[in-house]
């Protein structure tokens, strides 16, 4: 469905407007080395042709998960666009068995495979569709900046930009059917909720989302930069810092020390706190880890 304020270039001209394109992406310079995740769908092979357009010394990456008949083939259509393009070509295999959690099970695989600083295809309309992801889950202002940018030079397209590239090219994305499943939340939000707050809208929203997760996103950085002054372990300076701050700063200290994936939830850092106010002397944080105070200091401990 086509949403207000979005602009669909004719196929036929989309080629000759790669460099406007290239203008809104984050490549690096040119002649750096990058390694592209490309699963064979529309946003993964713009990003391998814009990447070369960018004059980028690229290599292509497949992963097959082996949930779908016939993906091993795509691996060999990933490969044919790679030499179109004058890229490197490297494959991995990385199964996952079906059952519950499989979207995130196979992004860990998949991110297990690739290499440490790959770029991936990401763009405004994921961006989108994470934000409010993270609303409804109840995300705070790490959710709410959504996607890092770091490695996702796409961030600043539309998903029909690259939809209508790899048609100007001829190229024939591989169509994943579990986009289209109402089983994963991420679909329902992509095909029910953002075309319902467009229409409540009267306008295109995905870039409203987007403008506000980097906004969102600076004031995370910032809150980094103050919270890196704070020793996390003096509780005196915690309870007496603004609460934002203090909240932060024991947010990035406690992953850091567990090697968490995620910061932990509002919940555990409200215990904490109370525990640096000298309101509880110590909490259980989840994962099996517990936040004591002894003589002014915090310490984490299993």
């Amino acid at each position: 469905m086509d949403r207000p304020g979005e602009r669909h270039p004719r196929p036929g001209r989309l080629s000759s407007a790669i460099p406007e394109l290239l203008d809104r992406c984050t490549f690096p310079s040119a002649g750096t080395a990058v390694d592209c995740a490309v699963s064979g769908g529309p946003d993964s092979l713009a990003l391998l042709v814009l990447a070369t357009k960018a004059k980028c010394r690229v290599t292509a990456w497949h992963v097959d998960h082996g949930l779908r008949p016939g993906s091993a083939a795509e691996a060999d259509m990933v490969a044919q666009a790679a030499a179109r393009w004058n890229a490197a070509f490297e494959t991995r295999t990385a199964h996952c068995e079906p059952g519950p959690n499989l979207e995130a099970r196979a992004r860990a695989a998949r991110y297990g495979a690739l290499p440490e600083g790959v770029l991936t295809g990401h763009t405004a309309d994921d961006q989108a569709e994470t934000v409010l992801l993270n609303l409804i889950r109840g995300a705070g202002l790490d959710g709410l900046a959504g996607i890092d940018p770091a490695r996702r030079p796409l961030l600043g397209l539309r998903r029909y930009e690259t939809h209508a590239l790899c048609d100007a090219l001829d190229l024939n994305p591989v169509q994943d059917p579990s986009n289209l499943n109402p089983a994963h939340r991420r679909n329902r939000i992509r095909h029910e909720l953002l075309p319902q707050l467009c229409d409540i809208a009267e306008r295109d929203v995905v870039p409203i989302i987007a403008r506000s997760a980097g906004l969102m996103g600076g004031a995370r950085n910032l809150l980094d930069e103050l919270a890196a002054s704070i020793d996390p372990t003096d509780a005196k300076a915690v309870a007496q810092a603004p609460e934002p701050l203090a909240r932060m700063t024991l947010r990035r200290w406690i992953q850091s020390e567990t090697g968490a994936g995620h910061p932990p939830d509002s919940a555990a850092v409200d215990r904490v706190l109370a525990v640096a106010r000298n309101e509880a002397r110590s909490t259980e944080i989840g994962g099996g880890w517990r936040v004591t105070r002894t003589s002014q200091r915090l310490g984490l401990s299993r």
